[in-house]
């Protein structure tokens, strides 16, 4: 990693912990769409920090929110209440209760991992003892920790940690009888994303998607859809299950929420959030002022913007420009969440480092197919330099 300049103390080996790979660039500031790394070399963010960023690097509303809060309160325990959490859980629920037509509840923590641990616990408290199993599909992607990756659908990523928390069952992804046949007595629940983000860019379909509901309905399920990736206007709506017309049990949240900042939700319908009683769940750092400071302030400035009609705008430019350039085979994705496969014998890695070297972030999702996931407020002139950094590459 050149240009780095600071003193490493002497040190002959990295400082982290080797589960990230060695980084290709380090960045150092960032304005909106744009990048620097320390040598003062511009990018174009096309990733988002994985579809975090989406008002931009350094947003003035987020930024100014937070250096506000870091001056007044950053926490107190939850043996406590403060204003921010508080007006921040209302906003979620106000986002949710219009979203769903339902009132729920809201557990803050730091990250979509936790996230969705929150859920499968609330799963379990909910079917009771024997009735505890979450099915999800292979190629889902639930988060790192223990549990919320034995409900991640890539058996590869299991390896090295077996065995695995027990009471986690997987199915093919978009096929309801194999789901339909997998729900046993033990099952209190299904975990299922609109789009499969880490695993390809692969929407639901509507049939699908109604499909689980209809499922859960039958079944007395819960349904818990994980919009950590595509939530908060990601997908040109609010949340992605509302391109599907269904109405979830549990829904968790993160990245875009705090637009940097680490923060994460997890809201249930009020029914189901009744089931936690207090001690059966917590954490340190559960809505503190500073994290929920930034919740606030995004919320609040994605709905100034109307963040989810700029999401389906801009998605659609940048849609188009893809589908227009020739080695690009296919175009999945809602909204800002977008895919360009380049089709069988491609290597999606070789194209990244040769747009990470003009100058342009994206990632390969899949080894034939580049994820897209600029911020919000990207420009059509970005859009349009990003479309020709591509075309060079991939001509």
């Amino acid at each position: 990693m050149a240009g780095h300049a600071f003193d490493t103390q002497g040190m002959s080996y990295c400082p982290f912990m080797p589960v990230f790979g060695a980084p290709a660039v380090m960045f150092s500031r960032g304005s909106g769409t744009e990048l620097w790394d320390s040598t003062g070399k511009r990018y174009l963010d096309f990733l988002c920090g994985l579809a975090v960023t989406s008002l931009g690097h350094a947003n003035p509303v987020v930024a100014e929110a937070v250096a506000a809060q870091a001056n007044t309160l950053l926490h107190v325990s939850n043996f406590f209440a403060n204003p921010v959490a508080t007006e921040a859980a209302v906003l979620v629920n106000t986002l949710l209760h219009e979203a769903t037509g339902e009132w729920g509840q809201t557990f803050f923590c730091n990250s979509g991992a936790e996230a969705n641990e929150a859920a499968l616990k609330l799963a379990r408290k909910f079917g009771g003892r024997g009735r505890h199993v979450v099915v999800s599909t292979f190629g889902s992607f639930h988060g790192r920790t223990l549990a919320s990756l034995a409900a991640t659908g890539q058996p590869a990523k299991h390896e090295p940690f077996q065995p695995m928390p027990e009471g986690f069952r997987h199915v093919s992804w978009g096929d309801l009888d194999e789901m339909r046949a997998a729900v046993d007595p033990s099952v209190s629940a299904i975990l299922i994303e609109p789009v499969q983000g880490e695993g390809g860019v692969n929407p639901a379909t509507v049939e699908y998607f109604r499909g689980v509901r209809d499922l859960c309905d039958e079944r007395g399920l819960l349904m818990i859809v994980d919009e950590v990736q595509t939530g908060f206007a990601r997908t040109g709506k609010w949340f992605g299950f509302q391109h599907f017309g269904v109405v979830p049990d549990v829904v968790t949240m993160a990245k875009a929420m705090g637009n940097g900042f680490p923060v994460g939700a997890c809201w249930a319908k009020r029914s189901v959030s009744q089931v936690f009683q207090p001690g059966d769940h917590g954490s340190t750092y559960s809505g503190t002022a500073i994290a929920t400071s930034a919740v606030r302030a995004v919320i609040n400035e994605m709905r100034r913007i109307d963040a989810p009609a700029l999401s389906l705008a801009k998605g659609a430019r940048l849609r188009a420009g893809l589908e227009a350039i020739p080695a690009v085979k296919e175009v999945r994705g809602l909204g800002l969440l977008l895919a360009a496969e380049l089709g069988e014998g491609a290597d999606a890695k070789a194209a990244y480092t040769a747009l990470l070297e003009r100058g342009l972030v994206t990632n390969a999702v899949t080894a034939t197919a580049l994820r897209l996931a600029p911020p919000i407020t990207v420009s059509d002139a970005e859009i349009d330099e990003a479309l020709a950094h591509i075309r060079a590459v991939l001509s």
